[in-house]
């Protein structure tokens, strides 16, 4: 079963209870200032007020001995690290999603997304751990600059989770 929420991600994580979540994978604004040709932009991606309370709402609502993967934007990361390790969270991974095409180009073409596994608590090992850099299907970028495929998501749940688990992408 889905289900979907429409809203402000803080405010929507605040009517969770504590502890309810068995696994979190997010894809947060990189707090890049994204605006396409068009002129779109993402919501909340030009300042980090909503980091370290989204940091804080995720930590919470997380199950004891649980895991958490979170893409960032590589430039900001310095950001990011800093909430969620105030939020109590603990690095214990980091994935490279290798792109056969560059997203963007400036000194260097751009050519991967990464994203950090996170504890709470002390998780088990997973029985067949994934490996660190995975590769990447192009999804035609339609919806958003970093649309993530579903392909490189599977593995993420089916590793980190179990049937039945309650996963929550803020």
């Amino acid at each position: 079963m889905s289900r979907f929420m429409h809203g402000d991600s803080v405010q929507v994580m605040g009517g969770f209870p504590d502890k309810s979540i068995d696994f979190i994978l997010t894809d947060p604004p990189y707090l890049v200032g994204f605006k396409d040709r068009s002129g779109r932009s993402i919501a909340n991606d030009v300042n980090s007020e909503w980091v370290q309370p989204a940091s804080n709402e995720m930590f919470r609502m997380l199950k004891d001995n649980s895991l958490a993967v979170s893409f960032y934007g590589w430039n900001r990361i310095d950001i990011f690290m800093q909430a969620l390790k105030a939020a109590g969270f603990r690095v214990v991974g980091h994935i490279v999603f290798t792109k056969p095409y560059a997203s963007k180009s400036a000194f260097v073409g751009y050519q991967h997304e990464s994203a950090y596994v996170l504890a709470k608590g002390r998780p088990a090992l997973p029985a067949k751990p994934l490996p660190d850099v995975m590769p990447w299907e192009y999804t035609g970028n339609r919806h958003h600059p970093t649309e993530k495929p579903v392909s490189a998501l599977r593995p993420l749940i089916e590793t980190f989770t179990h049937p039945g688990a309650i996963v929550l992408d803020p």
